[in-house]
């Protein structure tokens, strides 16, 4: 038994490194927003999907560009357009001719979904209908065509952008399509520091290199440690309360009564335990501290708990509603 622990531990102890490593091919290119790219590792190791936010050149797309570089498995961007259709990111059937017996018949040809990272790029400016072609994929990893169910490899990530800005022409997510994304990550501009030295880099000649340091195989068995790492009954307890107290009609803090118009459904438990439990881990630990639920809990809740229109008009963000809650309960 102590050697089956060993083993385990050893196993842990290399895939974890390889999570560091993997942090230091990203800041080869990526100077800066060491939150978002966590964020991000998290959204891979619990197996999620993840919708990222932030104005035009904030590198939204070359951040996932570059994760995707640093591990082994393909890579597909699928531009979002107001014209874009779902067979254009399932795919669709074309006439084919057997070539020996002139016999002709239908055949699948897949799309970009077919990959393990996709790059959903600017999802808010195709229609619901394009939107919606990815609800399936995303939640069941699997694909239906003309009454057939074609699956999806492991590992499969969806990561989406979308500009807060120019909402002109733009089709906002519904709510049940936000709660398929594990995390809502918010990018925000960057340093001084940061700013100076992404200005000094991208402005040279020197390229970096960015190298494989993780396969598919690997990232799949990080998902399976996840769900082993131990949380505590009493930390259980505390998501729960958290959750349940995001609801005006059971939460007994006045100050979501006032604010918040839908709170969050049982999901955005699951998903808090599970991103947690993958922050421990990234981290190289075992256990899942309070730590972790404050760190996963914004994500987790920001497209999950919707605000009324009266606090839109004072300023009050989902953000301030989560850290009133974190303040009373965790």
């Amino acid at each position: 038994m102590d050697n089956e622990l060993v083993k385990i531990e050893q196993e842990v102890n290399s895939l974890t490194a390889k999570i560091t490593q993997l942090k230091q091919e990203i800041g080869k290119i990526i100077i800066g927003q060491e939150e978002t790219i966590e964020q991000l590792l998290i959204t891979f190791l619990a197996g999620g999907h993840a919708l990222l936010e932030g104005v035009p050149g904030l590198a939204k797309t070359l951040m996932i560009r570059t994760l995707a570089k640093a591990i082994d498995l393909e890579f597909k961007r699928i531009q979002f357009t107001p014209d874009l259709m779902p067979s254009d990111i399932i795919g669709t059937e074309i006439l084919e001719e057997d070539q020996t017996t002139g016999k002709k018949f239908f055949e699948f040809n897949k799309g970009p979904i077919f990959s393990n990272i996709i790059l959903a790029d600017e999802i808010n400016r195709t229609p619901p209908k394009t939107q919606a072609a990815l609800l399936e994929a995303m939640q069941e990893f699997e694909v239906t065509y003309s009454g057939k169910t074609y699956l999806l490899d492991k590992p499969f990530f969806i990561l989406a952008t979308q500009n807060p800005i120019e909402q002109s022409g733009t089709f906002p997510l519904p709510e049940a399509q936000q709660d398929r994304f594990l995390l809502y990550i918010r990018i925000g501009y960057p340093t001084e520091t940061d700013e100076t030295a992404i200005l000094k880099a991208t402005t040279s000649s020197k390229k970096a290199k960015v190298n494989s340091v993780i396969s598919g195989e690997e990232i799949i068995r990080l998902q399976e440690l996840v769900r082993e790492v131990p949380i505590s009954d009493d930390l259980i307890t505390k998501v729960s309360k958290i959750i349940r107290a995001t609801r005006p009609e059971t939460s007994t803090d006045d100050y979501v009564k006032q604010w918040v118009s839908w709170g969050a459904g049982p999901r955005a438990g699951q998903a808090m335990i599970l991103t947690a439990k993958a922050r421990a881990l990234a981290q190289g630990r075992l256990s899942v501290t309070p730590a972790d639920l404050k760190f996963v809990a914004f994500p987790v809740l920001r497209h999950r708990v919707i605000v009324n229109f009266k606090a839109e008009a004072a300023n009050i963000t989902t953000d301030m509603v989560t850290q009133k809650l974190l303040d009373n309960i965790l």
